[in-house]
């Protein structure tokens, strides 16, 4: 397993103006990481990065940073809801994944990653979410994209999320069944497939997730989850409820060499949470 960091997640111990991509890459790898999960518009203040800014030379600026400190660009997040109601807006989030998809291979960088929204502009869980209807509409819109990803030779990466369309496991083999496409990737978030209606079948839930996905899963994410009154909150590995034995017996088994990043640390634990990982990984 290869163990890297969310970038914008890492404060490069700067002042806010002076929180660069060089600097933040720069600490991941002080840090110990070997790769990034991307997200450009967190790491890169004042840019908006919609498809005019996702240039060739935007590529080759990322790619010169990440090489320079020996690190692995895993995902180039662009997380926009191709469920949008607004055909406008999907078009426009359409442009965005086109250029994501451009800049990655252009990059260097292997995959493309995002999850799957709602049908509502606030991208939040509704009534529809877990609709046959939703879930359509996003497989119409996510194929432009995965043919886009065909001609760039990216890997197209969605991530199942409780609260989004693709929610669980048999949604997520839907998609990719559906879809036929080579391109198409799963990232891996065992916490993201937790909510408070099935936490407590916690193990079950993910070692169904691990069988039935285990072709599909491209990359994982590692992070911990607490409980409140308003559902599961993402914290910092080891600092919840997480039982990671499972997961890193599987990754190591059937995954030996997946990038998994690291999520919803801060300057004060993500070491920690670097080296308890490595440590459970190297005793399952």
């Amino acid at each position: 397993m290869q163990l890297g960091i969310r970038l914008h997640d890492v404060n490069a111990a700067l002042p806010a103006g002076d929180q660069t991509l060089e600097a933040r890459a720069r600490k991941a790898r002080e840090e110990g990481f070997s790769c990034v999960h991307l997200a450009l518009s967190k790491c890169i203040k004042g840019v908006s990065f919609d498809n005019a800014a996702l240039t060739e030379g935007l590529a080759a600026y990322v790619r010169r940073v990440f090489h320079k400190q020996e690190l692995d660009v895993a995902v180039l997040g662009c997380y926009l809801n191709l469920a949008h109601p607004d055909p406008a807006q999907v078009k426009a989030f359409q442009s965005r994944y086109f250029g994501s998809l451009r800049v990655a291979a252009l990059a260097g960088i292997g995959m493309v990653g995002t999850e799957t929204g709602a049908p509502n502009a606030a991208y939040k869980l509704d009534a529809n979410t877990h609709s046959r209807e939703a879930l359509r509409t996003f497989m119409w819109n996510l194929e432009p994209v995965l043919e886009m990803a065909e001609k760039y030779g990216v890997m197209m990466a969605i991530e199942p999320v409780r609260n989004h369309i693709v929610y669980n496991v048999d949604r997520a083999l839907q998609v990719i069944e559906g879809m036929e496409s080579p391109n198409l990737r799963i990232i891996f978030d065992p916490v993201n497939l937790l909510a408070a209606d099935n936490v407590d079948r916690r193990d079950a839930v993910l070692d169904e997730a691990m069988d039935k996905l285990c072709d599909h899963i491209a990359m994982v994410h590692l992070k911990d989850y607490v409980r409140t009154e308003n559902g599961l909150v993402s914290v910092a590995a080891g600092t919840g409820e997480m039982d990671y034995t499972a997961i890193l017996r599987f990754l190591k088994a059937r995954k030996p060499f997946i990038q998994a990043t690291l999520e919803n640390t801060s300057n004060d634990n993500a070491v920690q949470a670097r080296e308890l990982i490595e440590r459970l990984y190297a005793s399952v």
